[in-house]
Formats: C-alpha cells, structure tokens, sequence
C-alpha cells in the first residue's frame, strides 16, 4: 500500500487480456479501430479545408468535431495499445493527469459543439432567412471558441480537484485508461466528495446539453414534417439528422453513466464496454455518419482522390 499520492510515481490500468495471444488480439483491434478514426476523421479535415465550397458553418462546425475526435481517441487508445504489445500495465502518475485533462478537456469541447452544430441545424431548417445573420463567420468561430474554452476550464477544475485527492488504497486501476471514478476509488480521505460534487456539475451541463440538442431536433422534425412529401427534401431532412442524434445520445448517455454510476452496480467488465462507447465508438462512427449521406463532402473526397 502506498502512503499518499506524492510518493506514487506510477498507476496500473487494467489489461484488456492476461494471456500473450488475446494481449495480441486487443493490440490488432485496438490499431484496426484507431487507424479507421485517423483516417476518416483525416480525411473529413483534408476534404473540408481544402474544398472552398465545404467553407460554411456546417462544415466548419465538423471540422472542429473531427479535430476533437482525433483528440479524444488519441488520449486513450495508443496507451493501451503500447501496453498490451509491450505486455506491461504501468502508466505514470503524471501522465495519468495528462490523460484526464487531455480527455475531459476533449469531451467537454464535443459536448458543448453537438450543442452547438443542433442550433446551427435548428436554424438552417426553422429559421433558414436568418441563417445569413445568425451565423456569420464571426459568430461561428466565436461559438467554437467557446465550445474549446468550456472544454479546457472543465478539464482544468476535474484534473487539479482530481490529483489534489490523497490516493492510499493502493495504485490499481479498474479502467484501461485514467478515469476519475477509477482514481476516487483509490482515495482515502472524505475530500474525493468534492470531485464528486463537481461531477454532478458536469452532468448537470451535460444534461443541458442534451436536453437542448433533443429540444431543437423536435423542432426540426416538425419543421421537416410540414414540408410536403414529394419533395424529397423529408427524407434529406431524416437521413441527415436521425444518424447524428444516435451518436450525440450514445456519446453523452454512456459518458454520463460513467462518470455518475454508484460503484454498487460496477462491474469491471460493465465498466469497459461503457467507457468503449463513449471515448472508442463516437469518433470512430462520426466520420461514417456525417459523411456516408453527404454528397458534398462525398465529391470532395472524391476530388481529393483523383
């Protein structure tokens, strides 16, 4: 058992698998997965900076996702694929805050730009004669200063909160990457409540989120509905906003249940397949998704392609 936390100098992260050939397996997975959001989430960037047509707030807004995406799946996923191929479990005490600051600090950001790419969605459909005024160029890139800035303040209160806890129930952790409820479970004195309270805080923003994303698809379902059939323009509407919203409840669902969940209901198995579907799948699917029914982003590709 260690002391406190200044003599810890290394966490353990929990292995995917104990023998060399699964070790092996997780490693193959892992980089098939990691390979597949690099090069979607790459190519979204490519295709929206260097197609001028693509320079709308839209586009604008994804590229930010992607970029937060690549972000957020490069702070866990590589660690864990070194350590299942080097067959070892250690992470240093400093770099464990890295990865929760690094990761907090890109979920915060996604959260608050879904939130903001559903407006922007809200307007385009419900409002589209103001869309001109409302998103301005300047507007937009204040928005996603925002959604950055709000990611980074919450990163920072969570990791110094976090790391000022005094850890003595030794130095395992239940998670293949450094999540707070994980490093709580290791603390020994009555001030992790506080870290908890402010997770509450962040759920409650997360809710808000959510709440507002849900509210301004209802708005656009029923703007969508009044357009008649024939038009083609129902099922556009549909195809585009339908695939986005199971991503943004996926994401912020399994994110808060995380974080949130009372250690009476923890399974170490539960606990890895839910932290998989918010910091693996959403980066990974969101180049899919957004690209798969767009065929401006499909040409743009295309002419990067040839």
């Amino acid at each position: 058992q260690m002391s406190n936390s200044s003599s810890l100098s290394e966490l353990f992260l929990l292995p995917f698998a104990d023998t060399r050939e699964l070790q092996l397996l997780h490693f193959g997975l892992f980089l098939g997965i990691y390979l597949a959001a690099l090069l979607g989430n790459g190519l979204i960037i490519t295709a929206i900076a260097c197609d001028h047509r693509l320079h709308n707030p839209m586009y604008f807004f994804l590229l930010n996702l992607s970029l937060l995406d690549l972000g957020s799946i490069s702070t866990t996923v590589p660690k864990s694929m070194a350590n299942s191929l080097w067959n070892t479990r250690a992470i240093s005490y400093w770099g464990c805050a890295a990865q929760v600051f690094l990761l907090f600090f890109f979920l915060s950001a996604e959260c608050s730009l879904l939130t903001v790419m559903a407006y922007d969605r809200y307007i385009a459909i419900c409002k589209p004669l103001h869309y001109g005024n409302l998103l301005g160029s300047r507007a937009c890139v204040h928005m996603a200063a925002a959604a950055w800035g709000t990611g980074f303040l919450n990163a920072l209160l969570h990791t110094a909160s976090t790391f000022s806890i005094p850890l003595c129930q030794g130095n395992a952790l239940g998670q293949f990457f450094c999540e707070i409820p994980q490093i709580l479970k290791l603390s020994c004195s009555d001030s992790y409540i506080r870290e908890i309270g402010l997770l509450l805080v962040s759920a409650c923003f997360v809710l808000g989120c959510f709440v507002f994303i849900v509210v301004s698809y209802v708005q656009i379902f029923r703007a969508v509905m009044r357009i008649p059939s024939e038009q083609g323009q129902r099922y556009k509407a549909f195809s585009t906003c339908l695939p986005h919203l199971a991503v943004v409840s996926l994401f912020l669902s399994t994110g808060m249940f995380a974080q949130l969940k009372p250690t009476s209901i923890s399974s170490p198995f539960m606990d890895l397949v839910v932290a998989v579907l918010y910091t693996v799948i959403p980066p990974t699917l969101n180049p899919i998704i957004y690209s798969m029914r767009n065929q401006e982003i499909k040409h743009a590709l295309w002419k990067l392609m040839i």
